[in-house]
């Protein structure tokens, strides 16, 4: 699973090249049929032409039905227009032209400015002893424009569908995956739920065993406790968990306390926040975890030496709530930085890499969050940014 991801960008890139190759020689095999084809139309305009100046000098009594049927008459896909030698246009084919003189000369005149830009026009000479001339202009048939589009419409059905494709994949892969973390989720609950049982009871067996101090099995029933919640956490994997109103300060408060006497001591935990109240709407079971995540893996990005700071402040515009956690640890590379959310990431020996990943979908699913690195630099340590709406927000929503 983990190679999948971390090769699913170069697999993107693969497809999207092969989309572009497949654009280009289209582009390539449709210009080349379109420049054979203007071959055709030169040639057949060329005839046409001719046959044009042969019959002005023909003489009456010639039988010209051959040239009229087979050549002029055969011309019906190349716009045409017949002009004299001052470019006054005489007549016209293969153009949608109305029947009233005026309105139609006009026109002539302008189609035949636009077939300038396309051709040169081919000059029929009509009496070569006054040198008398006409000029035949033409342009492209449609045909031949519709060729010059193709490939370009066919660029775009292909790369429509390849965004389709890769929509359709991208959004089975993400629901496979829900399926299989709450699958997991439920089953570890299950499973921790015999052993956390048993535990209480020899909790409380301890506590009437008068040799066993007191703080040893307070400490044992806060980490009992803190074992219910983890179960509590998977159990809600894959259910839309209910947000209270929480005062931001306590939660962390109590966070850090935990933390602080589970890790290292040489690990410094700092708070800073400057507000006594603080209400947020959260999961707090759930946002415990993100940060408990958060700084275990801070902890280990330090080996166990360092500083971790937490900063709590707001917006500007006093809707979020922003928690900025910084380490002292050996940071992340600037090439690793958009997949540290990803399932499979992880810089431990032994791990599945799933935790930052849970983390974002507690934070931007459950609480309609943010959660990003802020800013990392290796050996100087990493700054992860939570951003949470507020109770305005909240309410605003709500009056909606």
């Amino acid at each position: 699973m983990i190679n999948i991801y971390e090769r699913s960008p170069l697999v993107n890139w693969v497809l999207l090249s092969i989309a572009i190759l497949i654009g280009i020689a289209s582009i390539i095999y449709t210009n080349s049929l379109v420049n054979r084809l203007l071959i055709q139309e030169e040639k057949q305009i060329a005839l046409f032409a001719k046959g044009q100046e042969f019959l002005a000098n023909a003489e009456p009594s010639e039988n010209l039905n051959f040239l009229m049927e087979e050549i002029i008459a055969s011309n019906n896909s190349i716009p045409v227009v017949l002009a004299d030698a001052d470019g006054v246009p005489i007549d016209s084919r293969n153009l949608d032209l109305p029947q009233e003189t005026e309105m139609k000369k006009k026109l002539m005149e302008e189609e035949i400015e636009k077939m300038k830009k396309e051709h040169p026009p081919i000059v029929l000479t009509l009496d070569s002893a006054s040198n008398m001339k006409q000029y035949v202009y033409y342009k492209n048939s449609s045909l031949v424009n519709q060729l010059r589009y193709f490939p370009y419409v066919q660029l775009t059905v292909i790369l429509i569908f390849f965004i389709l494709v890769y929509s359709l994949f991208s959004y089975s892969r993400k629901a496979e995956q829900n399926r299989v973390w709450v699958g997991l989720a439920k089953e570890t609950a299950h499973q921790l739920g015999t052993p956390l049982s048993s535990l209480i009871a020899w909790v409380e067996y301890m506590r009437l065993d008068e040799n066993i101090g007191e703080e040893i099995v307070e400490e044992l029933e806060k980490d009992v406790k803190r074992f219910e919640t983890i179960t509590a956490r998977f159990s809600s994997i894959g259910s839309v968990p209910a947000l209270k109103t929480e005062n931001i300060k306590e939660v962390l408060e109590e966070c850090v306390n935990y933390l602080q006497k589970r890790v290292s001591s040489k690990v410094s935990f700092l708070l800073h926040i400057k507000d006594d109240e603080l209400p947020v709407p959260m999961n707090k079971s759930l946002f415990e975890w993100v940060i408990e995540n958060i700084c275990k893996n801070a902890v280990d990005a330090m080996n166990g030496v360092g500083d971790i700071d937490i900063y709590v402040s707001h917006t500007k515009d006093d809707k979020h709530l922003v928690i900025d956690i910084k380490d002292t640890g050996k940071g992340i590379p600037k090439s690793k930085l958009k997949t540290v959310f990803r399932p499979g990431f992880t810089t431990k020996k032994r791990g599945w890499g799933l935790g930052l990943t849970l983390a974002k979908r507690i934070i931007e699913n459950y609480h309609k969050g943010k959660i990003f690195v802020l800013r990392s630099e290796i050996d100087l340590g990493t700054t992860f940014r939570i951003v949470l709406p507020t109770l305005k927000v909240q309410k605003v929503h709500i009056k909606n």
